[in-house]
């Protein structure tokens, strides 16, 4: 599942609506669509406060690759 998924999804199964997610996490109206369309490219602070408000949190790994 990409990112704009999860977040979609999880919004609403919350029942939260676009604009209390963006007012939650304080970012723009514009920002949480754009994110939920797979549009834009977020910042990892602005993509951490809206898992922050969805309950949800990222993790990060790092993979070895042969070159």
């Amino acid at each position: 599942m990409e990112l704009n998924e999860v977040i979609k999804s999880r919004r609403k199964v919350l029942a939260i609506s676009q604009l209390d997610l963006a007012e939650m996490a304080d970012v723009s109206l514009a920002t949480v669509k754009d994110i939920e369309r797979g549009k834009g490219n977020p910042s990892l602070s602005t993509v951490n406060k809206l898992l922050g408000v969805l309950g949800l949190e990222m993790d990060f790994k790092i993979r070895k690759t042969i070159l």
